[in-house]
């Protein structure tokens, strides 16, 4: 498919489209000083709209769910405890790798759903700090690294999960700050986002339902184009590259009652998608990662289930097994591979958005 070049420029990206924004900020949680003012939560719960709930409700419990269709792998793994996130938080951006630490942006937390969070997570030192707030303040952000310096902030809701915004920002981690980028066509949110070839890649998502579209960002330029559509409309898409192409895995069609555990890879070379063999456990709002040349997807939520099952796929094989199941089941969290480890944190612990975790654990297979 032919792809055609567009410039999508508004009157509140003109003009400053390199210049660095002002950190935006919270009460108590200046970005630029440092991790001493990160907000104190003595729980690892709260809840979105009483801020005098902190623990999770009897039934939590019931709606875990970790059985899985695919095989047994002969070596399950195990999970252990990290340093919790520094607050309860959800629906933030998926998280992101960048110089070896965990960056988790935006977000619920604290009985808001448009928080400018941006933790990062140190697994040298098991600690957490804080960069540079993201100027504006939303959730389910897509983000994602390049170069190993620069983070894109994609999209997102203004709130719960609806009202999209168009607006895009790049960090810098040499200076720590945050500058804007040339809009989204339209807005939109729980967007995949990869960078591959030196470009930014923005797939699927939703607006007001799920959609298809596809558009890719040029630094170089500050301009979006767009590329072959998803075959079906997706959002909360488990996403990840490897050796060159982008996998989208699961997702849902405008609500998790339609749930899905497709499969789909897109070839950047020829502009084409192909399918490979499905998720077994058809689920969204799950976690992504890569360690020992296998794809890992743990967590996510469904009707009445909040999911803990820890699948991996075998790229070569275009086969799936089932490992150890995560200690916390958890969806809309942030998950990454740094080195042979999986690292989940945050997320909801019950369907829905109205409890936020900070709990933290990580993978291996060791």
């Amino acid at each position: 498919m032919p792809i055609t070049r567009r410039r999508f420029v508004t009157s509140l990206a003109a003009g400053v489209a390199t210049a660095p924004l002002a950190h935006a900020q919270h009460a108590g949680h200046d970005a630029k000083k440092g991790a001493d003012l990160i907000p104190h939560h003595d729980s690892p719960y709260s809840h979105l709209f009483d801020p005098n709930i902190k623990d999770l409700p009897a039934a939590a419990a019931e709606l875990r769910f970790t059985a899985s269709s695919a095989p047994a792998a002969a070596q399950q793994g195990r999970w252990f405890t990290r340093a919790n996130l520094p607050l309860p938080r959800s629906e933030m951006a998926w998280a992101t790798v960048c110089r070896g630490k965990m960056h988790v942006v935006g977000g619920y937390g604290l009985q808001r759903v448009d928080r400018n969070y941006h933790h990062v997570y140190d697994p040298k030192t098991n600690r957490w700090e804080n960069a540079a707030a993201i100027p504006f303040g939303a959730n389910h952000i897509g983000i994602a690294t390049m170069d190993d310096r620069f983070i894109y902030a994609i999209g997102g809701f203004f709130e719960q999960n609806r009202a999209p915004h168009s607006q895009n920002f790049v960090w810098d981690a040499n200076g720590n700050e945050w500058r804007r980028i040339a809009p989204l066509s339209r807005p939109r949110g729980a967007i995949a986002v990869e960078v591959l070839n030196g470009r930014v890649h923005a797939i699927a998502g939703r607006d007001s339902r799920s959609i298809d579209w596809h558009e890719v960002y040029d630094p170089k330029t500050d301009r979006w184009e767009n590329a072959a559509p998803m075959p079906n409309q997706r959002d909360h898409i488990g996403h990840c590259v490897w050796e060159g192409r982008i996998h989208c895995i699961g997702g849902r069609l405008d609500t998790f009652h339609f749930n899905t555990g497709i499969h789909h890879v897109y070839d950047p070379k020829t502009d084409r998608w192909s399918e490979r063999a499905p998720l077994p456990t058809p689920r969204s709002g799950h976690g992504v990662g890569i360690i020992g040349g296998r794809l890992y997807a743990v967590g996510g939520e469904g009707t009445r289930r909040v999911f803990g099952q820890n699948e991996s796929y075998d790229f070569k094989a275009d086969r799936w097994e089932s490992h150890a199941p995560m200690m916390t089941p958890r969806h809309g969290l942030g998950a990454v591979a740094i080195g042979d480890t999986l690292y989940v944190a945050g997320g909801g612990p019950i369907v829905g958005g109205s409890i936020q975790s900070s709990i933290h654990e990580a993978f291996v297979l060791g």
